[in-house]
């Protein structure tokens, strides 16, 4: 999982980021799977395709985070990326979560419009609640509203 995340990064799109830079990932279960937070990995076979987590951050907010599919996986028609944020959303939805927010970096313009089209908007960083754990490379952010 770590390699499919660094790779996406450093790889594809030059961010600066190691694996020292994202300590949410040396311990999933503490960080991610508690309150109403999520993580979830997408596979194919044995292979991990696609990650995708929730982090609570209080008052029925959740932040989005470690949305990553591999490059032979992306795309309308494989749904890897729709089917990982349509779960994690329905589930957050069913525990109570109203609120989730996110933040990218600009270099992810494909991800900007795939959030766009599944009812994110973006927000300046002073919207962004104070639980909110932002990352240094985090310039681009997004609110939903869960129904």
């Amino acid at each position: 999982m770590l390699d499919l995340i660094l790779s996406i990064q450093r790889d594809e799109y030059g961010v600066a980021i190691t694996a020292k830079d994202q300590p949410d990932l040396t311990d999933i279960p503490a960080f991610y799977q508690t309150g109403h937070g999520d993580f979830r990995v997408a596979t194919d076979g044995d292979r991990i395709i696609g990650t995708i987590a929730l982090k609570d951050i209080g008052a029925g907010h959740g932040a989005l985070r470690k949305m990553f599919v591999a490059a032979s996986h992306r795309g309308r028609e494989a749904g890897v990326a729709q089917a990982l944020l349509d779960g994690l959303l329905t589930d957050a939805r069913d525990r109570g979560v109203q609120q989730i927010w996110l933040g990218t970096t600009d270099l992810f313009v494909a991800a900007h419009r795939f959030y766009e089209r599944n009812g994110f908007a973006p927000v300046p960083v002073e919207a962004l609640p104070i639980a909110f754990p932002r990352m240094a490379v985090d310039t681009r952010f997004y609110g939903r509203a869960l129904a």
